[in-house]
């Protein structure tokens, strides 16, 4: 083979085999050998051993459940948002999908935090009105069902998301047909619209489902103060307890949860088969309310002010006062705590800089790859290419925690040259590039795959050599897609807790532990500092992001 076939073929194939096994297929292969094979040897007693614990036994029986339901909720939520957005003429459906999406963008322990704060007998906002539970009683929100109705406001998103890309494929043509025959709207969209994307009402529910086995931040904040444990914060627990000693029985339990996160993938996967050339083209479906517009208009933001904008508010309150428990007036209204946690307290500072270097980091390594990966990746073939795909969906589409374990089995003893990286900030930056390839990819990957050949035919015949058509060519068209994806990998990093709480160590804490640790620490009103300051960040980058969306390809922005 002459060096040339080898720079233009051979090479972009190994990039791509070393950044993926590198990234994704080494620390999985590293948990699982460690879950099934503890002693050197493959011993699959041990592994059963320990899923039969009744610990083990009892969080995964709450794990599945509080997922199940916690789904069954994001489809009663998620599936009315996707018609009224997608098929429905209601007034300010673009600002309804980009509110509803904010439940994705904040990271879950702020969720959890925010509907605490709103609810529980100290609450600043509903105690404003002299509306708060009596003092002393229970947070209602604490145990499972609680935390099934934070999965179910916290993953409808994903259902919106899901759906609302099966209906933007059904053409009018399909609802004009049947309206012209004399059928009424409500049996068109229950005999029509709904059969025609059962699958993506399927794929919708399985990943909300898998949402909910990962999730780390609600079930830690409202099920470990009752010890209801799930998959999750066992491990957590068990970690924080007993150290690096446990490290084969949380092989074992993340071996679990992956196993359950993979079957709901694979579902997701069997459901949409062959979905992309079911419909032929043609002008979206939609209906017009008509009288009720503007009835279901008011409802639908009512709806979105009681699952994003009170918990929020709440936050805020709480944010505001001396300390937790005093009533909020004009008199007890404080901007200290905000400067307690930004500019005294050492910890918190600490964090910001950290999540902000960190996050910062990983989104500006993954925006430089992912140009020259998404360019290599054209080089396979199409079931090479979709092997590739997956591939670097798994540390993504796993639970963060799964990829924490399989990090500090990865890390935890001294590598040659470097040493071990556990205790480092290394180890949570690493983790960071391995889980968040997914995001910076695809949105380069979609735009790459819509560039014109002809720029590049022309380029190489006159003369230019591959490393020349990536810096002139494709790496200027694909920018804005890179920057969109570095945007969501830093908005997603920035305040993570479910890959960073086992990973964190002393002077390398990120905002998602010290939120959840000032919460456990009794300091509520600097934890809603924190958490208030984070999602006004998250709004301004997922701004900064719908600015750039008349420049990315169709598709990258589900919002839009």
């Amino acid at each position: 083979m002459s060096l040339g076939r080898m720079t233009g073929t051979a090479l972009p194939v190994i990039f791509v085999f070393v950044v993926i096994g590198v990234l994704c297929l080494l620390p999985m292969a590293r948990l699982v050998w460690a879950a099934l094979a503890p002693g050197g040897v493959l011993d699959l007693s041990i592994f059963l051993e320990r899923a039969a614990k009744a610990a083990t036994l009892r969080a995964t029986l709450n794990t599945v459940d509080t997922a199940f339901f916690g789904a069954v909720l994001a489809l009663l939520i998620g599936v009315p948002f996707a018609l009224l957005v997608s098929m429905s003429d209601m007034a300010g459906r673009k600002l309804a999908g980009f509110l509803l999406l904010l439940p994705l963008m904040v990271a879950p322990q702020v969720t959890a935090l925010s509907w605490m704060h709103l609810l529980g007998p100290s609450s600043a906002l509903l105690g404003a009105f002299g509306l708060a539970p009596p003092p002393g009683s229970s947070n209602p929100l604490l145990g499972r069902g609680g935390i099934i109705a934070l999965y179910g406001f916290q993953h409808a998103p994903i259902v919106f998301i899901t759906v609302r890309a099966g209906l933007a494929g059904i053409p009018r043509d399909y609802v004009e047909a049947a309206r012209a025959s004399g059928v009424r709207p409500l049996r068109v969209l229950l005999d029509v619209v709904l059969p025609l994307v059962r699958p993506y009402l399927a794929a919708g529910a399985a990943l909300a489902f898998v949402a909910g086995i990962g999730n780390f931040g609600i079930p830690a904040l409202l099920g470990m103060p009752v010890n209801y444990l799930t998959l999750t914060t066992l491990i957590y627990q068990q970690l924080s307890s007993y150290g690096s000693g446990v490290l084969p029985q949380v092989a074992s339990l993340s071996i679990l949860i992956g196993v359950l996160a993979l079957l709901g993938v694979g579902l997701q996967g069997f459901a949409l088969r062959g979905r992309g050339h079911r419909f032929t083209a043609g002008t979206s479906a939609r209906f017009s309310l008509r009288g009720w517009r503007l009835p279901v208009s008011v409802l639908a933001f009512i709806v979105l002010l009681v699952m994003i904008a009170l918990p929020i508010l709440a936050l805020v309150g709480t944010s505001l006062i001396p300390s937790y428990g005093v009533p909020l007036t004009w008199a007890t209204l404080t901007f200290d705590n905000y400067a307690e946690v930004l500019t005294r307290q050492a910890s918190t500072i600490r964090a910001f800089v950290n999540s902000t270097s960190l996050a910062g980091a990983a989104a500006v390594i993954l925006a430089l790859g992912a140009v020259p990966l998404a360019i290599a990746l054209t080089h396979l073939s199409r079931r090479g290419q979709r092997l590739a795909h997956g591939l670097v969906d798994l540390p993504y589409a796993l639970p963060g925690i799964v990829l924490s374990s399989a990090c500090i089995l990865l890390f935890l003893k001294p590598l040659p040259l470097i040493g071990s990286l556990y205790g480092t900030a290394w180890i949570i930056l690493i983790a960071y590039l391995m889980r968040f390839l997914a995001l910076a990819l695809k949105p380069v990957t979609t735009a790459i795959g819509q560039m014109s050949h002809d720029l590049l035919e022309a380029a190489a015949s006159s003369g230019a050599g591959p490393l020349r058509r990536l810096l002139t060519i494709t790496t200027p068209l694909a920018a804005p897609a890179a920057v969109a994806g570095a945007l969501l990998v830093f908005m997603t990093a920035f305040n993570e807790l479910t890959v960073s709480a086992l990973l964190w160590s002393g002077g390398h804490e990120t905002l998602g532990v010290i939120l959840f640790s000032l919460e456990e620490a009794g300091l509520a009103t600097h934890a809603a500092a924190v958490a208030v300051t984070t999602i006004v960040a998250v709004v301004v980058l997922l701004l900064a992001v719908d600015r750039l969306g008349h420049k990315l390809p169709a598709g990258v922005l589900p919002w839009r």
